[in-house]
């Protein structure tokens, strides 16, 4: 049976001034996202930003896995307890409060779940965690982790941390990844470890031992899936993690 997987959108409510639908509220979403999950084997599914918790839980009954996306707008500091140093696009309240919410009844149910980029820093936050608000400005002799070629190229390895699910999934030590984020994770959320590192010390992915499925990475697999085995693999994973087990 094909795993119906929920995606989440970005969204713009319209309204804010660097609104990229002025007047009409808009979800955008790459088609790379829907094709990854379409070509493995899957069946995906555009989630509707909604604040209500019972069509939160009425839309994970619906779904058999999670899929967060990656965002250029970053999250509200004050959601993890800090007040704003870097002056940045903050993601929009509709979208931050939908994903939290999501993320945290996927996780109670213990629903497969998979970040990406944004989505990586996203549970974090949401288990209880904190990032980097700004790479350049917090890190020494940080890599460049917004590369100016096209995401299907990559600019810098990360050394995957052995023994873990992620390495178990990817079966290499060491994989080149593309890299397009200038914040990142920084106080690991307490039932979280982490699987990948860049050279520089940067955290460039995150899993959950105690769930069925919880992984996020700092990277953007969906761009290379098609010439790429190890990113194939992660999203292979996660729809079998994702088939919809019967009931005992």
């Amino acid at each position: 049976m094909r795993p119906i997987i929920g995606i989440t959108p970005d969204y713009s409510d319209g309204v804010r001034k660097d609104s990229r639908s002025p007047g009409e509220p808009t979800y955008f979403l790459r088609a790379r996202y829907v094709d990854v999950i379409k070509d493995l084997g899957g069946i995906p599914f555009l989630l509707p930003i909604t604040k209500d918790p019972k069509l939160q839980a009425d839309l994970l009954n619906r779904i058999d896995g999670l899929l967060i996306t990656g965002s250029g707008p970053d999250l509200d500091p004050r959601l993890y307890g800090e007040r704003p140093t870097a002056r940045f696009k903050i993601m929009s309240e509709e979208r931050a409060g939908f994903e939290l919410g999501l993320a945290k009844r996927a996780l109670k149910r213990n629903q497969p779940v998979l970040g990406i980029c944004g989505g990586l820093q996203l549970l974090n936050v949401a288990m209880g965690g904190s990032l980097i608000q700004d790479i350049p400005a917090q890190s020494k002799a940080p890599l460049t982790h917004r590369q100016e070629d096209a995401a299907t190229h990559t600019s810098h390895s990360v050394r995957i941390i052995p023994r873990t699910r992620l390495s178990r999934i990817l079966r290499v030590d060491r994989l080149k990844v593309n890299s397009s984020h200038h914040q990142a994770a920084k106080r690991v959320a307490p039932g979280l470890v982490v699987s990948a590192v860049a050279p520089d010390g940067i955290i460039e992915a995150l899993e959950s031992p105690a769930h069925r499925f919880v992984i996020g990475v700092q990277w953007h697999p969906e761009f290379l899936y098609r010439k790429d085995e190890a990113s194939r693999r992660l999203f292979k994973s996660f729809l079998r993690q994702s088939v919809r087990r019967p009931s005992a």
